[in-house]
């Protein structure tokens, strides 16, 4: 057994959306207040002397629950007389720790726009960075570079919905379950954050957060519908009676796509209930299900991109130009190959989720707070997206417990947390190769791999209010990671005989130890201005997966990877001057050691796209800047802009062509990380007159252009695009319906061609040792999906009492 131990980092003191339709001073004040907040930078939740009672009895209005509540810019202020209980502090974790660089995305920037998914909401906040994945709704989601190098699915970062956690315990979180209509507001907490939130959240953490049935007291049915045979069915209904609150969303999406081979169907649905038994007792379930058929396209080689971006007339191998093909077995084992495009081969995805969650909070009097969890998810997947298929069903089990408790510490303000957690995932998955044919034909397995992960550990978290305008966070985390699996390969070396040769499997069993402390200061100097600095530590270890890849794509023993530490600096500002003007700017610097990168195969027609390195020293640093100013009645203009510089420190890089050469890549920028990205959205709603509700915004997207390769030859284009959007929100006057919200919006107006996403490719030498120019790297596929052309969504959404 192998026991490895990592201590913070450097140590503490240092659509293919396949769609996307992305789709006088009184009346000043009414225009400042009618749409909320939509930016939250690091908020301090300002806390009162706790409370203190003589006896358990109390009436139901005394005990309060943990239930999210949106934060403005000028909570710490706000909420100076607020009696928050010790439950909402816990609750608040999730949304906005203190001292952390934090932004929520609010219901008003989306409820009137077809969001068709994650990526069309969680740009309007900086550090956020998306691409495309394997499937319409599947994008990879990056805070601060952390997540823009990986292939499919979102790494390096923990979501939770609704306080629950929809992260496995490999790390792996996926975003097509996400429909954006179900939501009241997103936060994104930015930089590491083990401290809090444990394994693989060296990047930040994302909390979805369903509207309360209250929020939507009654029902809502909308539809959107537009190009390339687009169209969203979902309802959403709710209700508080008497102890009781309960949401219900569901919807049912479909499309052709943009692409050749991408057309999707997908279903969607999100319970929350929350009963609060007695004053002292809540209880909350969460149910998420979601159904996902889609064919997926091939990804191309940035020529192939430049001849064909959406792959038309791809039917056959011999078809049009610009059209990526996979080699298959024509037997299904160890006969001949057949050329075919992902068209023929009918490549895609069947999968299904389901995250099931149960929550206690007690009260033991109206400081302190008992919180148990339990969920149980499960990712059943069935996956031919290439020359071999996954299928494998991955259940997985997290329980956590905590105890808030609110007091005073020497006379000073204080809130502390101590929880623990354990949670696991074993797993069966199979390798098949699939054949020609169509429609995914399978021919006979050519791996199976065993993984059990487990995670446990204890965490401490200390707030101590200093002065009425400083307030000191401590936090401390400490985590086991045990990894074991089997990786068993089948080989049929008689040439159409189905007998299988089976050499000695891959084990391994490693045990790996991380510790993850935090500091930070929040100094609110006045009404106006706040001022934030914190140092942090983060840590992912590898998945069981990434240990039996070689660089290849080739099954084999990767089971040297480390475990991925860093250690980031935070110093950031808040102003405040009004509620019509909010500014926030952070500026950050993380260390990173052995980080896990991940990185095209080198034979592309192998059994893995991908496989998983170390890169042993990497810097990661930039600036993320967050406006919103409602600069004249009805008028708003918000933005977000981030800046990256991100590369590499140590790290030799071996490449081979029968001899082995080697390449240092100190210096050199880290492939997929845009250096600057901004959107930026103008827009302007009527409060008043015949034409009160009608508004509309023009919207702006930039993502500069990135390195692919680690030598920094070959750059994916930037781009720009220009959406507008024209909206109508009126209430009706009726005894059966309560309000109407219709609206259109045309997405990339100037119908640019754009790269949606771009996977790192693996640099190639000749047979002298001479790294191969771009022209050549620029041929190699498996690496771009096109982004949408222009689209025309309109959709409608009716609220009934």
């Amino acid at each position: 057994m192998l026991r490895i131990r990592a201590i913070g980092s450097a140590g503490l003191p240092v659509l293919v959306g396949l769609l996307s339709p992305v789709g006088s001073d009184a009346l000043a004040q009414a225009a400042s207040e009618a749409i909320p907040a939509v930016t939250v930078e690091a908020q301090e939740r300002s806390r009162p002397k706790p409370i203190t009672r003589p006896s358990r009895q109390r009436s139901a209005s005394t005990a309060r629950a943990a239930r999210p509540v949106a934060r403005n810019a000028t909570d710490g202020a706000e909420r100076q007389n607020n009696t928050a209980s010790a439950g909402e502090a816990r609750a608040g974790l999730n949304q906005s720790p203190a001292g952390q660089t934090t932004t929520t995305v609010d219901r008003s920037q989306f409820d009137s726009r077809p969001s068709f998914s994650v990526s069309d909401v969680l740009r309007d906040s900086p550090g956020i960075s998306i691409k495309q994945g394997n499937g319409p709704r599947d994008f990879g989601i990056s805070i601060r570079g952390s997540n823009a190098r990986n292939g499919f699915g979102i790494r390096n970062l923990v979501i939770f919905e609704d306080g629950f956690p929809v992260t496995q315990p490999d790390g792996l979180s996926r975003s097509d379950l996400i429909d954006p209509h179900a939501y009241g507001a997103i936060d994104v907490i930015r930089g590491p954050s083990s401290a809090l939130y444990g394994n693989y959240a060296t990047g930040g953490a994302l909390n979805f957060r369903t509207r309360p049935g209250g929020t939507i007291d009654g029902v809502e049915y909308g539809v959107d519908g537009g190009s390339y045979g687009y169209l969203n069915n979902y309802l959403a209904a709710g209700k508080k009676v008497g102890n009781f609150e309960g949401s219900l969303f569901a919807s049912d999406t479909r499309g052709d796509g943009y692409i050749g081979n991408s057309w999707f169907n997908t279903q969607t649905v999100n319970f929350l209930g929350t009963l609060k038994a007695t004053p002292d007792d809540r209880f909350t379930v969460k149910i998420i299900n979601n159904d996902l058929s889609a064919r997926l396209p091939l990804r191309q080689s940035l020529n192939q991109f430049y001849t064909n971006p959406f792959q038309q007339g791809c039917t056959t191998g011999t078809g049009a130009a610009g059209c990526p093909t996979v080699s298959l077995f024509n037997n299904g084992f160890n006969g001949g190959k057949d050329t075919e495009t992902a068209t023929q081969a009918g490549l895609g995805r069947n999968d299904r989720r389901t995250i099931v969650g149960g929550r206690w909070e007690h009260d033991f009097d109206n400081t302190m707070t008992w919180r148990n969890q339990f969920v149980f998810d499960d990712r059943n997947i069935s996956q031919p997206t290439g020359a071999t298929s996954t299928i494998g069903d991955f259940p997985s089990y997290n329980y956590m417990s905590d105890i808030t408790k609110r007091g005073e510490i020497f006379g000073m303000e204080s809130t502390t947390l101590v929880g623990a957690w354990y949670n696991t995932l074993v797993a069966s998955s199979d390798t098949r190769n699939v054949m020609p044919g169509g429609n995914a034909t399978l021919g006979l397995i050519s791996a199976n791999t065993y993984s059990d992960t487990s995670n446990y550990g204890i965490r401490a978290r200390e707030e101590l209010k200093l002065t009425p305008d400083l307030t000191a966070i401590a936090g401390i985390g400490w985590e086991t990671t045990i990894l074991k699996g089997v990786n068993t390969l089948y080989k049929y070396n008689t040439f159409n005989v189905p007998v299988a040769t089976i050499p000695a499997p891959t084990t391994v069993n490693r045990t790996i130890e991380n510790t993850a402390p935090e500091f930070a200061l929040l100094y609110r100097l006045n009404q106006e201005w706040q001022f934030r600095g914190r140092v942090a530590t983060g840590y992912g270890t590898p998945q069981v997966s990434n240990l039996f890849v070689l660089p290849n794509g080739d099954f084999g023993n990767n089971t040297q990877l480390q475990t991925q530490t860093n250690v980031g600096y935070d110093l950031g500002f808040d102003w405040t001057p009004s509620n019509a003007v909010k500014l926030s700017a952070t500026a950050f610097y993380e260390f990173f050691r052995n980080e896990l990168v991940n990185q095209a195969a080198s034979n592309p027609s192998a059994s893995n796209a991908t496989y998983t390195f170390n890169a042993p020293r990497s810097e990661h640093r930039g600036i993320e800047l967050a406006a919103d100013w409602k600069f004249h009645p009805g008028w708003r203009f918000m933005a977000a802009y981030t800046y990256l510089d991100e590369v590499y420190t140590e790290y030799v890089e071996n490449i081979t062509n029968g001899a082995v050469f080697s390449f240092n890549r100190a210096g050199n920028k880290i492939p997929g990380i845009s250096p600057n990205e901004l959107t930026a959205r103008i827009g302007y709603d009527e409060f008043a007159g015949p034409l009160a509700g009608l508004g509309g915004f023009v919207e702006v997207q930039w993502k500069d252009s990135f390195y692919m390769d680690n030598a920094n030859l070959l750059k994916a284009p930037g781009y720009e695009l220009v959406n507008v959007n024209v909206h109508y929100k009126t209430d009706l006057a009726s005894d059966t319906f309560r309000s109407l919200n219709l609206f259109l919006e045309v997405r990339n107006v100037f119908d640019r061609i754009y790269v949606a996403s771009a996977n790192n490719i693996s640099n190639t030498v000749t047979g002298a040792g001479l790294q191969n120019p771009a022209s050549v790297l620029a041929n190699t596929t498996g690496s771009i999906y096109a982004g949408s052309p222009r689209t025309f969504v309109a959709g409608m959404k009716v609220a009934f009492k």
